[in-house]
């Protein structure tokens, strides 16, 4: 069995990239035409689409399957056991836990963080990440709690924290977050790709 990443045609991997070496299991498989910058580490157990284009310092942890055409930017944690679509943009410093599933054409602002233990340290519980459906639009430092889901084409404006599941094209705002009709300029599909 090869201990050696499985690399697309055409990919371009930067200095100080570790792929697979952080701990054992099968190596990682990155598509063809990606680029991959300086720090990152994908461990093993890993596969990835074509064309994902990370920034730099990323950290893309076991268990983890992402689609075609994905950024994951800068200073970014995609921590294990998750399912990312395919078309998905992470900004710089985003926070995917465990057991999250993000769908297709989703767009995460600089610093959203996603939970996934609705009782840190204090109980034991299963953990359950959010599921945001396809065309998503997160705003920068915006929260998203445990286990809610974010209904197709919805938009979580800057700074929101998501506390309860949000309706297909809705507009969740405020702390803790409140639905409203999405307005005219935020209708309409992400164009990601």
């Amino acid at each position: 069995m090869s201990t050696e990443p499985r690399l697309g045609e055409g990919c371009e991997v930067g200095p100080d990239v570790s792929l697979g070496a952080a701990s054992e299991g099968d190596p990682p498989t990155i598509g063809r035409e990606s680029t991959i910058r300086s720090g990152t580490i994908i461990y093993p157990d890993v596969t990835v689409g074509d064309r994902l284009s990370t920034g730099h310092n990323v950290l893309i942890r076991e268990e983890t399957t992402i689609g075609d055409d994905v950024t994951v930017g800068t200073n970014t944690v995609i921590d294990g056991a998750s399912t990312i679509g395919s078309g998905v943009s992470m900004q710089t410093g985003v926070y995917v836990p465990r057991e999250t599933t993000i769908g297709d054409d989703v767009f995460l602002g600089p610093h959203a963080v996603l939970t996934n233990d609705p009782y840190p340290i204090r109980q034991d519980v299963d953990l359950a990440g959010p599921i945001l459906e396809a065309g998503v639009s997160v705003g920068a430092n915006a929260t998203l709690l445990p286990d809610v889901a974010v209904g197709e084409g919805s938009f979580v404006a800057a700074g929101a924290v998501v506390t309860e599941d949000v309706p297909p094209n809705r507009l969740a705002v405020g702390a803790p977050a409140t639905h409203r009709r999405l307005p005219e300029p935020l209708q309409g599909d992400n164009e990601i790709r």
